[in-house]
């Protein structure tokens, strides 16, 4: 027996419908798994196309009143990637690679013109983490951009690459393979919501 015009019509919407609310779930599942990866295979180097769709989606990130206040910087290049992670080590007081040797650094500055360029340069960091694990690579925000970026040799990088303007360094999104399965999430804390109804 045919189905009838109406019938197949609702028949496609009841699989949109079910796909849509997969959809739904695979995204609020990846951000729910996703994990801050302290260790990196340093030699293995993404491809860079899914370098580039982990920024795409950074680019998405909402900002005050949609003016894009953030930048991202993309360093694939070793001897940058080097030399950052030895300004961000002599911040922290360490000799120590504060990137975990992940071979990937995506730096977001955000203009302080913008009194919200703060928290759209988080936004940003916010999504590159859960698009880099929605992809298949590990990511973790390493603090100290500020102050990598508000140093003499930080502001000289900033010249040197074609930036200017007031900005601000907001994060260094480090992106990779990790080393070892991420770690299982922390139980969330029972006072994280409050209901006012």
């Amino acid at each position: 027996m045919h189905k009838s015009t109406f019938e197949i019509t609702k028949d496609l919407e009841e699989l949109r419908d079910f796909i849509n609310r997969n959809d739904m779930n695979a995204l609020l599942e990846n951000m729910k798994t996703r994990r801050s990866i302290r260790g990196y295979q340093p030699d293995k180097m993404p491809a860079t196309d899914l370098i580039d769709e982990i920024i795409e989606a950074g680019t998405y990130a909402p900002t005050g009143m949609g003016m894009q206040s953030p930048i991202i910087i993309a360093v694939t290049n070793k001897a940058v990637r080097d030399q950052l992670s030895d300004m961000n080590a002599k911040v922290l007081g360490t000799k120590t690679d504060p990137f975990y040797g992940a071979p990937v650094v995506l730096i977001v500055l955000a203009n302080r013109e913008r009194p919200t360029y703060l928290y759209d340069g988080s936004l940003v960091m916010g999504n590159l983490m859960n698009a880099a694990h929605a992809v298949g690579l590990g990511s973790c925000w390493i603090h100290r951009a500020k102050e990598v970026f508000d140093s003499k040799e930080g502001k000289a990088m900033l010249k040197e690459w074609g930036i200017e303007g007031d900005y601000e360094g907001i994060g260094h999104c480090v992106l990779g393979y990790a080393l070892k399965d991420a770690p299982a999430a922390k139980p969330r804390k029972s006072d994280y919501v409050k209901y006012i109804k």
